[in-house]
């Protein structure tokens, strides 16, 4: 049987929910700020970092093979830096009229 069936210690729970929480407030106030094209930039950023949190402590990455935490870890900046290309090319040919 796997580790999975280890129970992590609650305040390592409410660590990571009130880091989310906190993250979710972060993207509330970023959009207020006025970024200009960089604010959908700032908030797929925080999305990321908080989907990061969410598969490291909830899905029980951080306790996995050394192998598969660097695989979350890349993918993750992987795909983040894909959203911003793709949502940056998005914003730079849209005509503002």
């Amino acid at each position: 049987m796997s580790d999975h069936s280890k129970s992590s210690p609650l305040k390592m729970y409410f660590s990571v929910w009130a880091a989310l929480l906190v993250g979710t407030i972060i993207t509330y106030k970023a959009a207020f700020l006025e970024l200009g094209r960089f604010n959908a930039a700032v908030a797929l950023t925080i999305a990321t970092v908080k989907a990061l949190l969410v598969a490291l402590f909830f899905m029980h990455i951080r306790g996995a093979h050394e192998k598969l935490l660097k695989l979350v870890v890349i993918s993750t900046i992987f795909f983040l830096i894909l959203l911003l290309a793709l949502s940056m090319a998005d914003y730079g040919t849209r005509l503002w009229s």
